[in-house]
């Protein structure tokens, strides 16, 4: 199996070579993507770089995970972790202040969270076999500001919360999604309560941490931290009625801050349509918990969407569609959403590098829910 990479990288906690593509399109496109043949045994369903974009990560159906130094134009394979029982969906990075740390989620129900420490030695440091009672489709580790936490969203209905404690152990929540199944969950991005359009915040206050959750019943749900009882809590906020998904939705987004007291949360669905969500603080109240969450629809592709990424600076969006294409997006003045341009397939070795980005992008079933 082959996955491309454009270069030079960098994005930190992206989803797969979406990602890469969306940092692409805001640098200099002077040097040409790295094909990299990954050498899994089945089909590749994700490929993340690290904070720094010098490491790459990419999960296979063949229950592994692979490690790769990335440098200009080369790169060299360090590491295979193995102990999943069934096929990889998704990986994920956590940011540097806790070290090279990697989780993955599978489809055997469990995260497995590795460590590299000393370098080219990995270590599983929590096995999380038996968190949910079915496929666990995605996976994300929370803004550094929360410590070390991820969540997981599975095809049980539920969305679960890994946090490390002081004392070296892990703990976990649970919230009940729906009834359906998750496909994927995004953190809000931690932004100071003084700039979050939340007024003048007490002293020693801070924002609580949000998730948005992407559903089998074909609608997205907002999650809140509550910072009075310390349990998840669905948020009140209705979503507008302009535009909504009538299949699957298969991924969520959270865009990068650009204009304090705004969210904006992208979602795209088996209907082929893919919806900017807006949210304005009109209240004050930091966790966003007032107005509505106004949809805009990007585009309709005709075909199922399978993920979304955002570019660093939260103004292009990439979208990884059923036609076997990863496209560049930007809001205009006026709010409409403009294809940028549309990454294209590159052949090398021994086939399209496409091939290999469309096995990451869009597995037979992506995200791992059973069907």
């Amino acid at each position: 199996m082959a996955t491309t990479m454009e270069h030079p990288v960098g994005a930190p906690q992206q989803q797969q070579e979406a990602a890469a593509a969306a940092t692409a399109a805001t640098s200099s496109s002077s040097s040409g993507p790295i094909i990299i043949d990954t050498q899994h045994d089945d089909m590749v369903h994700d490929s993340q770089l690290d904070y720094y974009g010098c490491k790459l990560a990419t999960a296979s159906s063949d229950r592994t995970v692979k490690i790769y130094d990335v440098s200009g134009n080369t790169y060299a394979h360090t590491a295979t972790l193995q102990g999943h029982e069934g096929p990889v969906w998704e990986i994920t990075w956590s940011h540097p202040k806790f070290g090279v740390v990697l989780a993955s989620c599978s489809f055997d129900g469990s995260v497995l969270i590795h460590r590299e420490s000393p370098p080219g030695s990995w270590t599983l440091i929590h096995a999380a076999r038996g968190l949910h009672d079915s496929s666990v489709n995605g996976v994300t580790f929370a803004p550094h500001e929360y410590g070390l936490m991820c969540a997981a969203a599975s095809s049980d209905g539920r969305v679960s919360f890994l946090s490390h404690n002081e004392d070296d152990t892990w703990s976990v929540e649970y919230v009940n999604d729906n009834s359906l199944g998750v496909n994927a969950v995004t953190w809000a991005p931690y932004v100071p309560l003084a700039n979050a359009g939340g007024g003048n915040p007490d002293e020693g206050e801070q924002q609580q941490p949000r998730v948005a959750t992407a559903g089998c019943d074909n609608r997205i749900r907002f999650w809140t931290r509550s910072s009075a009882t310390g349990s998840w809590e669905e948020e009140t906020t209705p979503l507008g009625h302009g535009a909504s998904h009538t299949d699957w939705v298969r991924d969520v987004a959270w865009a990068p801050p650009i204009v304090p007291g705004v969210d904006v949360v992208a979602s795209c669905s088996e209907d082929g349509t893919v919806i900017v969500w807006t949210h304005k603080d009109g209240g004050g109240d930091a966790d966003g918990t007032n107005g509505t969450w106004e949809p805009t629809l990007l585009n309709n592709f005709g075909e199922p969407v399978w993920r979304l990424s955002w570019s660093v600076t939260g103004s292009i969006l990439a979208v990884s569609s059923g036609d076997s294409t990863v496209t560049l997006w930007k809001a205009g003045l006026d709010g409409t959403w403009k294809q940028v341009t549309q990454v294209e397939d590159v052949v090398g070795g021994g086939g399209s590098a496409g091939g290999g980005a469309e096995s990451a992008a869009a597995p037979a079933a992506p995200g791992g829910v059973q069907q």
